[in-house]
This record gives C-alpha cells, sequence and structure tokens, in this order.
C-alpha cells in the first residue's frame, strides 16, 4: 500500500511562483507514475502534470510552458514547479501514485495542499 503526503502550498501573488512537493511511503516499489491533479470549486479534477518511472512526462494544456514537474529518488518524491501563476490556477493541488498491483491499478491520493492565486 502506498501512502502519500503533499506539502508547499500557500497564497501567492499573480505572476508569483510556487513549489508543491509530494513524498510518497510505503510500497513505493509498486509506483509506475506519480502526478498532481486540481480541482478548484465547482470544477472537476484535472490533470496538472504526472511523471511515470520511465521519465517520460505529461501536462495540461492550461499549465504548459508555466509548469515543471520533477522527481528525486525514482518514485519516492515529485516536486511541482510553478511560476507565472494565475488566478485560475487556484484550486486544491493532489498528489497521485499508480501503481500496478497484480492485474489491479491502484491509485492512492493525497489530502491535497491548497493553491491561492491573489493579489
Amino acid at each position: 500500500q502506498v501512502q502519500v503526503a503533499e506539502s508547499g502550498g500557500g497564497l501567492v501573488q499573480p505572476g508569483g511562483s510556487l513549489t508543491l512537493s509530494c513524498t510518497a511511503s510505503g510500497n513505493t516499489g509498486s509506483i509506475l507514475a506519480m502526478g498532481w491533479y486540481r480541482q478548484a470549486p465547482g470544477n472537476e479534477r484535472e490533470l496538472v502534470a504526472d511523471t511515470n518511472r520511465g521519465g517520460g512526462t505529461n501536462y495540461g494544456d492550461s499549465v504548459k510552458g508555466r509548469f515543471t514537474i520533477s522527481r528525486l529518488n525514482a518514485m519516492n518524491i515529485v516536486y511541482l514547479q510553478m511560476n507565472s501563476l494565475k488566478p485560475e490556477d487556484t484550486a486544491v493541488y493532489y498528489c497521485n501514485t499508480i501503481s500496478i498491483i497484480g492485474t489491479k491499478r491502484v491509485d492512492a491520493w493525497g489530502q491535497g495542499t491548497l493553491v491561492t492565486v491573489s493579489s
């Protein structure tokens, strides 16, 4: 089983930067991918960025060129560097891990960290 914890959210002005961190613990050897999702009030949860064990990355269209996902220690820690933040980036950001246990996909989610972009 994998446990996930996020940190680094807060209040930032438009145009500013913020870095989120996500640490996975437990059966981290089973993790195939880690990523960030976000959910704003009234909206569905959406992909922000993810990275897989092979080093590939994937970004949501609204954050391409502004956000960067990176990882440390293989599939144990990932960061989300967010630059040129906009008010529409305001949301709760969730870290996600994907593991395959046997033939079954297993997702683990963190509690979420709030990012507020406002002047």
